[in-house]
Formats: structure tokens, sequence, C-alpha cells
């Protein structure tokens, strides 16, 4: 495969149209910015092709294509706003006959494309292929239907788009078991593998801070479980919960934060939503980072928790769930379990860690870094 545009489709959009509210997911937009610059580092430019579509109730918003970083372009397809169910549909409808045209008039047989994987691309992007020939790497993240209910139209979609890929980027190991039956080339990135430079900003008021930073949605619970550890934690600790959720589970977690405030000696605090340099900054203040989900989810067995990467990219320490994706990982050797699911067994794990110890997480971190610029290359070239 000759050097070039790698085209990259999945559901992004750039803060400089932040008034299209476009549909998008911080989670995913971060990965795909982290393998956007690897595959720079690789040798090649990327398009990512967006079939976003807004969430706004009025307006019409063109196709535009623009620069978003060096060798990154970002092409978002035309979407308009829409207050009636019926036109919500025929929204969403219009983004996948976009995405589908888009492809058909600028793929080959030649090229390789990557896709994220979601439900809501799936057909446009196997009967674009059907047509055109492309080959077709698949980052799985999840088994959606794991995690959420689906028709069986849906869930059997699903699959088909799995047996569809010529290659794939998986976050686990255990993912390659129950998608990779025919032993497909594939690639492993567990999140963003991007250290961060030291902001110096810790908080040095003689405590051992903790942060939950993460979803906090009840089906995974990470959010609830860590803000629970508070009182079984003495006063020279602080809890802080950052992340983000509906506005019913944001106001749950807050209420909750705040009820156990009143009686726990350690302190416990909501610090909001943070994104970009004020979330780094806010990382690199604390010392340990917590991941705490629900360890009796399907979605364990196939998905990685990206948050604790993130916390070893900016050098604090983690305590989490014992779950096989992370046990089987290359990073499972550097991450502190606690035994069980209570809030005491967190507790006792968190205060077993010496802060004062050497550390190196970033070193680690790193490594993973310049792995995965070498394999990304190989799986676009072979």
């Amino acid at each position: 495969m000759t050097k070039g545009n790698i085209k990259y489709i999945g559901f992004y959009d750039s803060y400089t149209y932040a008034e299209e509210n476009r549909n998008s997911f911080l989670a995913a937009t971060n990965k795909m910015d982290y393998i956007c610059q690897a595959i720079v580092a690789s040798g090649n430019k990327v398009e990512i092709i967006s079939p976003s579509w807004t969430a706004n109730n009025k307006g019409y918003y063109h196709k535009r294509t623009s620069t978003i970083g060096e060798g990154v372009t970002l092409t978002c397809g035309p979407t308009f706003g829409a207050y009636r169910p019926l036109f919500r549909y025929l929204r969403i409808l219009w983004s996948w006959i976009w995405l589908f045209g888009y492809l058909v008039k600028n793929t080959n047989s030649e090229e390789t494309i990557i896709a994220y994987h979601s439900m809501m691309i799936i057909n446009p992007i196997m009967l674009a292929k059907k047509i055109k020939k492309f080959k077709l790497i698949l980052e799985v993240e999840e088994i959606y239907q794991d995690v959420k209910k689906y028709s069986q139209l849906m869930q059997s979609n699903e699959y088909r788009f799995f047996k569809s890929a010529d290659k794939f980027i998986f976050p686990t190991e255990l993912l390659i078991e129950k998608i990779n039956k025919n032993n497909k080339p594939y690639n492993i990135i567990y999140g963003t593998y991007k250290v961060e430079q030291d902001r110096k900003s810790k908080f040095n008021d003689g405590k051992v801070h903790c942060v939950y930073a993460g979803t906090f949605d009840p089906i995974k619970g990470g959010s609830t479980i860590a803000a629970t550890v508070a009182p079984y934690l003495p006063e020279n600790y602080h809890i802080h919960i950052i992340g983000f959720g509906s506005e019913e589970e944001t106001r749950s977690i807050q209420q909750l934060i705040s009820e156990i405030a009143k009686t726990s000696v350690c302190t416990i605090t909501y610090d909001g939503l943070l994104k970009d340099e004020e979330y780094t900054r806010f990382l690199q203040s604390c010392d340990i980072g917590l991941s705490t989900q629900i360890p009796g989810g399907s979605y364990n067995n196939t998905s990685f928790p990206s948050k604790i990467l993130s916390y070893m990219a900016n050098g604090l320490r983690v305590v989490s769930v014992r779950i096989k994706a992370i046990e089987m990982s290359v990073i499972g050797d550097a991450v502190y379990y606690y035994k069980e699911q209570t809030p005491e067994a967190i507790a006792e794990a968190i205060m077993s860690i010496d802060i004062n110890e050497p550390y190196d997480s970033k070193q680690l971190i790193k490594k993973l870094d310049e792995k995965f610029v070498h394999t990304i290359k190989e799986l676009l070239e072979n």
C-alpha cells in the first residue's frame, strides 16, 4: 500500500463548531485523536469522515472539511435540526445516505479504511463495501449488545459487521476470542498512549488525593461505589468525583456526595466535567486513580477501562476492580487490585499504597505508544 490518505469513519466533531451540537462522544474522539496521531507518525495522512447529525431542533448545517491537526482533516456530512420524531428519524437516515454516497464516490478497491464500530453506521458501510470492495479495518471497542438490549435484527447486524471486516483493532485480548474466529490480522490498543508532561499541579496539602474520572451511568456503577469509599478512609484522604452523565445521573451523584460529606472525615467533592488541559492538570494534582466499575457486567469481558491509561499517562497509581481484561493486559502487573466489590475493600487497597515509593507509570505508557505506532503501520500496509 502506498503512503497517502487513510479514511477513518466515526462520530466525531471539532469544538470549533460546537454550536452545531453534533452527535459525538468524548471517550471515542479522544481515542480517535490518538490513533490519528499514530497513523501520521507512521507516515500517512488521515481524513476523518464523520456522519454525525445535529442534536439541535432547528437549522441546517452544510457538509464541511477542515484541518484539525498535523496531517489530519475532518469531513462532516450535512445535517439538519428536527422538532418532531419523524424528522429525527429522517435526520439519521439522511446521514446514512450521505455516508454511503460519500464512500461510493471516494473509495476504491485498492485502499484500506478504518471504521470506529457503531450500531448506527453498520448498514451504509457494509453496503458501500460490497460495491467498492475496499478493505475494512474495524475498530471494535466493545460488543454493544453485551451492554444494551437491541432488536434481534440489530444483534444479527452487529455480528455481520464483524464478519465483513478484513482486519481489526481491539481494546483487549479477550475480544479476539469472541470476534476474530478466522484469525484475521489485528492490533490491540487499550486506550490512549499519550504521555502527558508534568504540569507541576499537585495539591500539596498533605492529603492523599484519589480521583474517579468517568461515566456516572448507574449500570456501570463506578462513580457510586467510588463515592461510598469515603466513609472508610481517614481524614488525610480526599475523594474527587469528576465525569459525565445525563442530568438525572449527574444530579443523583451530586446528592449522594452531599449526603456522604455530612458524616465522612475523609473529604469528598464533586468537581464537575473537566476537559482537555483542565482535565489533565486536575488528574496530575491527584495521587491515585480509581477504576471501580461493577465487575459482573458482561461488557467487562470485552472492554478495557480507558480511564486506567489516562491515569497512568498522568503519573497516577491505579486502584481497580479485578477483571480479566485488565489482568491479561501488559499493564496488569502495574495495577493495584481490591479483593471484593465493597467500599471497605476498596478503601483497604487505597490505604495499602505508599505514594512516597518510586513509581513511573509514564515509562510503561511511552513503550506502548512506540509499539502501537509500529504495529498500526504494519496493519495498514500488509
